[in-house]
């Protein structure tokens, strides 16, 4: 199990075994280079951790545990999660300031606890029958013991094709589940049982002007960037055009003595590439700037992505992937810009809202039936955010209200449930338990730790997409490079200071980020500030089109989940004709569906990795 984890911890193994469990541990060597092997013990040696992660306040916590006579055996930041286990017992997450997934066998109490960090930044999965309970970081861990039968979960599937993530506690594994973020589990006398310990209240809003909240908001995020510099060996940064990852960068490298590296890819189609900005920021601060352009011969890399993250890739995945393979040939850890646009309104879907409601005061007439038709008629240009994906996104929204839009919304370039039930055959349909996707989201949309519009987006985008999706593939697509990154903006206190910002100081007007644009401007270029949203994205639906236009074709063209009665085939290939012939952009589907095609290779039937890229390769060449 621990050789299949090998790329998470390529620098040292160890284990631990007693008559009731075993674990054990790869490690990558960030903190205590020498000294900080696992697992770790207590005084006793009755009380053993295992942890992959950093804990960042694990200072100030040492120096409180020490005053109160808890002995460390080891420099390592995690040990203190050891001791505050001691005292605290499944509390002792709640101390914490990091990203973490742990287990602490207790032999006294004969019980096992795992907790997973306050946004997931790091994975954790488990399995339990009436015999074993297993878990690991990655599912192909939980594989290797053998002991796991690998079968699909179509709740999980269905979810999936609409959300673009694993909701809950699903995987696309049956029995498999995941860890939530910010939550234990404690597994004594066979059962298991699941407390969820943090999440932001969005009710308590700070009464300071914009000049006081700019300044208290530019000290936050120093703060955490300090905080993540924690670390024995050099640290970069990932940076784009964004201003997310460039402030990050450029108060990661006010704090560094020695100019810091920073990593960034591109492509050649212009309106996709960030390298020319990326570049400007970097020099205007002094950084030492690597980059890397990359072209559509990046089908091989699929097998690879999925290999790693146990379920389908999604096309932002490969530029992570690129761009921390470029890193780790210079550094161990970088820190990024995850979570700038879910906590203080980044997406264009935030104002999007506000002019669907515009777009509802229409008479009903045109709505239905005069603007629809002429939406319909407008080509595809395959450009990001093209004027026919903005059009029919609205004239769709129009039609829902609340958290369904929102839901909706969401997975709009995926599959709405009406094109899941075109695309599902009957049969597979049949046998759900569990097809309301929407219900994912509305569960954080009308919670009662929020009561406006804008904060209802941004919670249920934190406690969804940022750590089911973003999350994930950062930690994954890094991790497969036996990379470290770490992410400023998902500290839980960034998090809950930007939950009591007033909605007017993240969005005003039709300005997003209003005020991290203005802590922004205090560091990067002026050029860079109210730069339009680019994304982390590539131009799939043209490559799909062109280099990759075999691949999509043949492998959809003999669909596994055709074969197994899942999926319909007349409904794929009509998709992938609309594509091809350019009536309508459907590159996001499609891609999720091809990477699904190499998931079922790797994960249900078990073909090596390296037979899957041979056979990717001579598609792509047929």
């Amino acid at each position: 199990m621990t050789a299949a984890l090998e790329h998470r911890g390529p620098d040292d193994e160890h284990y631990f075994s007693d008559n009731r469990v075993s674990l054990g541990f790869r490690r990558l060597s960030i903190i205590d280079l020498d000294g900080g092997r696992q697992p770790i013990s207590n005084e006793a040696g009755d009380v053993v951790l295992v942890c992959n992660g950093e804990i960042y306040n694990s200072r100030k916590l040492r120096s409180e545990l020490i005053s109160t006579g808890h002995e460390f055996r080891t420099n390592s930041d995690v040990e203190v999660i050891l001791h505050l286990y001691e005292d605290h017992g499944e509390k002792c997450v709640e101390f914490l300031r990091g990203m973490f997934a742990f287990a602490i066998w207790d032999a006294r109490q004969m019980q096992l606890l795992l907790g997973r960090d306050h946004m997931g930044q790091k994975p954790l999965y488990y399995y339990q029958d009436e015999h074993n309970f297993l878990f690991a970081s990655e599912i192909q861990a939980l594989l290797a013991s053998e002991l796991i039968d690998r079968q699909l979960d179509t709740n999980a599937l269905w979810h999936y094709l609409s959300l673009r993530f694993m909701p809950d506690q699903y995987s696309l594994l049956k029995n498999v589940k995941k860890l939530p973020a910010a939550t234990t589990l404690l597994l004594k006398n066979g059962n298991s049982s699941l407390r969820r310990y943090w999440q932001p209240f969005f009710l308590d809003k700070f009464g300071f002007g914009e000049r006081d909240a700019t300044d208290a908001l530019d000290e936050c995020l120093r703060e955490s960037v300090r905080m993540h510099l924690l670390s024995d060996v050099p640290v970069g940064s990932f940076i784009s055009s964004g201003i997310d990852s460039t402030t990050i960068a450029t108060m990661m490298a006010r704090e560094t003595p020695a100019p810091i590296d920073v990593f960034s890819i591109g492509v050649s189609e212009s309106d996709y590439d960030e390298l020319p900005m990326a570049q400007v920021a970097a020099e205007a601060a002094g950084m030492n700037f690597h980059s890397k352009r990359v072209t559509p011969r990046i089908a091989d890399l699929l097998p690879t992505m999925v290999h790693h993250l146990g379920e389908p890739a999604d096309a932002y995945g490969v530029g992570v992937y690129l761009v921390s393979r470029l890193a780790a040939d210079h550094v161990k850890v970088v820190l990024c810009g995850d979570g700038g646009d879910e906590s203080f309104g980044g997406y264009d879907r935030y104002l999007g809202q506000s002019l669907v409601d515009l777009y509802c005061s229409l008479p009903a007439i045109l709505r239905h039936h005069v603007l629809p038709a002429i939406i319909r008629r407008i080509p595809e240009s395959f450009r990001y955010k093209s004027i026919a994906q903005r059009l029919s996104w609205m004239q769709t929204m129009s039609q829902h209200t609340g958290a369904e839009r929102y839901a909706r919304a969401l997975g709009f370039l995926r599959f709405m449930p009406e094109e899941k039930e075109q695309l599902f055959s009957s049969r597979a349909m049949n046998a759900l338990d569990d097809a309301d996707s929407i219900a994912r989201m509305q569960t954080f949309f009308d919670a009662d730790n929020t009561n406006e519009l804008t904060d209802r987006m941004l919670f249920t985008d934190l406690m969804t997409r940022v750590s089911d999706h973003n999350l994930v593939m950062t930690d994954r697509m890094s991790m497969a490079c036996s990379l470290e990154v770490r992410s400023p903006f998902v500290d839980p206190k960034v998090i809950e200071f930007a939950a009591r910002l007033p909605t007017n100081m993240k969005i005003r007007r039709r300005q997003l980020k209003y005020l991290l644009r203005k802590v922004a401007a205090r560091y990067i270029p002026a050029e860079l500030v109210n730069l339009p949203k680019q994304g982390f994205g590539f131009p799939v639906g043209r490559w799909m089109r062109s280099d990759l236009r075999k691949l999509v074709i043949g492998r959809l063209a003999n669909s596994r989940f055709v074969d197994a009665g899942i999926f319909r085939a007349d409904y794929l290939q009509r998709i992938v004709q609309e594509h091809m012939s350019g009536k309508r952009d459907h590159s996001y589907r499609l891609w999720l569906l091809l990477s699904l095609e190499i998931w079922h290779d790797i994960y249900l039937e078990e073909q090596p990795v390296d037979t899957v890229i041979s056979h990717t390769r001579d598609l792509v060449q047929a």
